[in-house]
């Protein structure tokens, strides 16, 4: 789960809209998603190749000497990044085997320590960590209200936890993917308010994440003593889509959504 995920961009339908599960599912251990995730941009290029890190990077605040924690680390993109900022200790975690051993394979820093854990269940320590980050991984968790109480737990007060996830809008459709219209293409919007389960096939069939609305997502951190400090649907600039016209079609609609919160109590 770094800046990691890739962008789901198939037009398989929602199979699945119900009550969420209480286990993650760890699709990164399935030998076919694995293989085809190690393929894309972001899993070979890292942060550099994920087009929102620059707005993220923007939100960043000064890591050194901080404790930080990376939920969802994946190959540990983000928490080698985190040391090179002079950062006092980096824990990454994340539910993958996979994922974690490629991590520990491509770091080679005692300042950075990997975990494998389910965050769905994963509790941390109180007011151990200065900063919390995680990338296209709360999407897939089911429990999102213990998953942010717990983190407010594991931070000191005044720490921020900057997240991205998937954006609700691309979230919600039960038949995610662009529909060929007269004028163009458009992006369906239906069963927004029917929060849960989605099952889609990217990269393998049955993969479940969990659609929350843009008031759940955000009412969930504020009740959990968070502020919210920026919201940003994320689009890219007119020079990344000029280095690659491909980026075109994400102004059509939001398909990132990038929160920098505080824990204020």
């Amino acid at each position: 789960m770094p800046a990691r995920r890739g962008f789901d961009r198939t037009n398989a339908p929602c199979i699945g809209i119900g009550i969420e599960n209480e286990m993650a599912q760890n699709i990164y251990d399935k030998p076919e998603f694995f293989a085809g995730y190690s393929a894309l941009q972001r899993s070979v290029e890292g942060l550099g190749g994920a087009a929102e890190w620059p707005a993220i990077r923007a939100r960043m605040p000064d890591l050194k000497g901080k404790r930080v924690i990376d939920l969802g680390c994946g190959f540990g993109w983000f928490s080698r990044w985190a040391q090179e900022q002079e950062a006092a200790h980096v824990l990454g975690v994340d539910l993958s085997e996979n994922m974690i051993a490629r991590a520990k394979a491509d770091t080679n820093d005692q300042g950075i320590e990997y975990e494998i854990a389910n965050l769905d269940h994963y509790e941390l320590p109180k007011h151990a960590f200065d900063f919390a980050y995680s990338s296209l991984a709360f999407h897939y968790i089911s429990d999102f209200k213990r998953l942010i109480a717990t983190i407010h737990e594991g931070l000191l007060p005044g720490a921020h936890l900057l997240f991205t996830i998937e954006h609700p809008i691309y979230m919600a459709p039960t038949r995610p993917g662009w529909q060929a219209t007269e004028g163009g293409k458009l992006w369906p919007v239906n069963q927004y308010s029917v929060e849960g389960r989605r099952i889609t096939d990217w990269l393998a069939k049955g993969v479940v994440k969990y659609h929350r609305t843009l008031g759940t997502t955000l009412n969930t951190l504020i009740d959990n003593g968070f502020s919210i400090q920026h919201v940003e649907e994320w689009q890219p600039d007119d020079d990344q889509i000029k280095r690659n016209p491909d980026l075109a079609e994400e102004r059509e609609r939001p398909m990132i959504l990038i929160v920098d919160a505080q824990r204020t109590f």
